[in-house]
């Protein structure tokens, strides 16, 4: 599975794969699942935006839980 994530807080918003061989999403947020949308490259960004749309069809919606980098 391939994740993309960014170095930030000790939380991250995760969207799962609904399908096999898909790629997961992560992005850095706060506790309670904001992103701080101003913060991301513009990559990540447009990924995020993705994720967003994409909720229900090719991912799952979002859970908030502790960042893997701490």
């Amino acid at each position: 599975m391939d994740t993309l994530n960014a170095s930030g807080g000790g939380y991250e918003l995760r969207f799962h794969p609904l399908f096999a061989n898909h790629r997961a999403f992560a992005f850095p947020c706060d506790a309670v699942g904001h992103v701080d949308m101003d913060s991301l490259s513009e990559p990540m960004f447009n990924n995020y935006l993705y994720a967003r749309a994409m909720m229900g069809l090719e991912l799952s919606w979002p859970e908030v839980r502790l960042s893997r980098s701490h």
